[in-house]
C-alpha cells in the first residue's frame, strides 16, 4: 500500500473518531452548535476541487463546522459574521500559531502570517505606501495594462479555438501586476517570455498549492521532518522562489545606488517608496 493510501486511512480513521467524540461531548453538555458539514477527510477527498467543495458547503450552510482530529473549525459566508470578524472585533480573531506554522515556509513573517505588533507595523507601512497618490495612479495603470494583455490573450485563443486555463492566467496576471508595483519589474509570466520567469512562476504556483495542502494533511510535519513526499517538493519550490526574489531585490538595490539607474527605479516602485 502506497504512502497516499496510508495517509487517507489515517485521516479517515482519525476524523471518524474525532466526529464521534465531538458529537458525544455535545450531547452530554446539551450545547446548540452550528451544523456539522463534514470532516477533514471530506476536504482531503475533494482537494482537487477544494474551492468548489467549500463553495457548495457555503451555499448550503451560511455558517457550519468541519471536524478534524485535533481541532474543530467554523466556516462562515454570512456577511454579518464576516464584518464582525474582519472589522468590528478584528483583534479577537488572530491567525495564531496554527496558520503561522503552515504558511511560514513560503510567506515568512509577512503581514498574512503574523499578529499583534508585527502585523500592526507592516499594516502601517503598507497602508501608508498605498495611500500615496502617485502609487495609486501607477497601480491603476499597471492593472489596466495587464487586464488588456489578458483580454488579448483570451481573444487570440478564442479566434484560434484554443482552450486556456483561466485560473492560471488570472494568477499570472496578478503576479505580473504585483511584481511590477513592488519592484518595478516586468515579469511577463502571462506570455512566458523568460525561462527564469517561467521557472519562478511554476515554483510559486506549486509552492502555494503544496502549502494549501498542509491544511488537510495531518502528516505534513512528519514529512517535513524527514524531507519526503510533498514537503520535499515544497522545500525545493520555496528555494526557487527565494532565490528569484532575493536576486531581484539585490538587483534593484544596486540600481538605487547607481545614479544612471536611480530615476528608473525610484520613479515607480514600492521597494523605493518603502526605502
Amino acid at each position: 500500500m502506497d504512502f497516499l493510501s496510508n495517509t487517507l486511512y489515517v485521516v479517515a480513521a482519525a476524523s471518524l473518531v474525532a466526529l464521534v467524540l465531538y458529537v458525544y461531548n455535545q450531547q452530554q453538555h446539551g450545547k446548540k452548535q452550528h451544523p456539522i458539514a463534514g470532516t477533514l477527510f471530506n476536504q482531503l477527498l475533494n482537494f482537487h476541487r477544494l474551492h468548489d467543495y467549500m463553495t457548495d458547503l457555503a451555499t448550503k450552510y451560511k455558517t457550519y463546522r468541519l471536524i478534524t482530529p485535533f481541532r474543530n473549525e467554523v466556516y462562515t459566508s454570512d456577511p454579518a459574521n464576516v464584518e464582525y470578524i474582519l472589522k468590528t472585533n478584528f483583534e479577537n480573531y488572530i491567525k495564531g500559531t496554527y496558520h503561522h506554522d503552515i504558511l511560514k515556509d513560503l510567506m515568512g513573517d509577512g503581514i498574512f502570517t503574523v499578529d499583534g505588533d508585527k502585523w500592526r507595523e507592516q499594516r502601517k507601512i503598507s497602508s501608508y505606501e498605498f495611500s500615496t497618490k502617485v502609487l495609486r495612479d501607477f497601480s491603476s495603470v499597471i492593472f489596466r495594462k495587464n487586464a488588456v494583455k489578458l483580454a488579448h490573450i483570451l481573444s487570440e485563443s478564442a479566434d484560434n479555438n484554443q482552450s486556456r486555463d483561466i485560473n492560471d492566467l488570472f494568477m499570472k496576471t496578478t503576479l505580473d501586476s504585483i511584481l511590477k508595483i513592488a519592484f518595478g519589474t516586468d515579469l511577463d509570466s502571462m506570455c512566458g517570455s523568460s525561462e527564469e520567469v517561467v521557472r519562478f512562476s511554476n515554483a510559486f504556483d506549486d509552492a502555494s498549492a503544496l502549502t494549501l495542502r498542509r491544511y488537510v494533511d495531518i502528516t505534513w510535519k512528519i514529512k517535513r521532518l524527514f524531507n519526503i513526499g510533498s514537503e520535499a517538493k515544497l522545500k525545493q519550490n520555496v528555494k526557487v522562489v527565494d532565490e528569484f526574489v532575493y536576486k531581484l531585490i539585490q538587483t534593484k538595490t544596486q540600481q538605487m545606488h547607481n545614479r544612471q539607474d536611480y530615476f528608473l527605479v525610484s520613479q515607480f516602485s514600492l521597494l523605493y517608496m518603502a526605502k
